[in-house]
């Protein structure tokens, strides 16, 4: 991972234009391509991205060099770096990736063992599927043959949309997998949670947990 702390300004070129001014921020190149810009706030929302794969041109001028970055679409971010005050770059090797509690780890096992839960026909094609940002908790079809990605959580709320919105992204790339549908799981959702997903077109599942383990015989409720 490569980290430039700079002043600098951006502007990003593609189905829309948008220009951040010149201040200083920190940009992280990850070894996936995926290039972000980050303020001194936002948690860790980045302020612009190119999600990967994306190349990066640097220009030769050596007194306001030029970043290019970008992707196979053709969109473009472009970061004028007037003030380089950091940069360096680290090896941080392969991750073992979120280990999940109990719980959590425990309802992909029993969902993904009782795909039909979620609907006649739904098969299961593995769990934990890998992507180059993290594996997918379940990949399944569902009754019509459609690739639905299925993201777990105890508690569900926006950042675990926006979890699963990233996985759905990257997997509608895969020509094989296209399209891809996006489920979210969890044991509460939050109305915030679940206005998000509803405009982002996925769909909510209510776990219980009781019920997956056999105690009762309810069934899932899909909204």
């Amino acid at each position: 991972m490569r980290l430039v702390i700079a002043r600098c300004s951006v502007d990003y070129a593609g189905r829309l234009t948008a220009h951040l001014p010149s201040a200083p921020r920190l940009i992280l190149v990850k070894a996936d391509g995926s290039v972000s810009v980050h303020a001194d706030d936002r948690a860790y929302k980045p302020l612009n991205w190119m999600s990967p794969p994306c190349t990066v041109k640097e220009s030769a001028d050596e007194a306001c060099p030029v970043w290019t970055v970008q992707n196979k679409s053709g969109e473009k971010l472009i970061i004028t770096m007037e003030e380089i005050l950091h940069d360096s770059s680290h090896e941080l090797g392969t991750d073992p990736g979120l280990i999940k509690d109990g719980v959590e780890a425990h309802l992909q096992e029993l969902l993904a063992d009782r795909m039909e839960t979620l609907g006649a026909g739904w098969t299961l094609i593995r769990r934990e599927y890998p992507t180059a940002i993290g594996p997918v908790d379940i990949l399944g079809r569902d009754e019509t043959g459609a690739t639905v990605a299925i993201e777990i959580k105890r508690r569900g709320e926006i950042d675990g949309v926006e979890q699963l919105t990233r996985y759905l992204d990257l997997l509608n790339r895969d020509p094989h997998l296209a399209p891809v549908k996006g489920v979210f799981a969890a044991q509460e959702i939050k109305p915030q949670a679940r206005v998000l997903a509803s405009d982002r077109g996925i769909g909510c599942v209510t776990l219980d947990y009781d019920s997956l383990r056999g105690i009762e015989d309810d069934k899932l409720r899909l909204f």
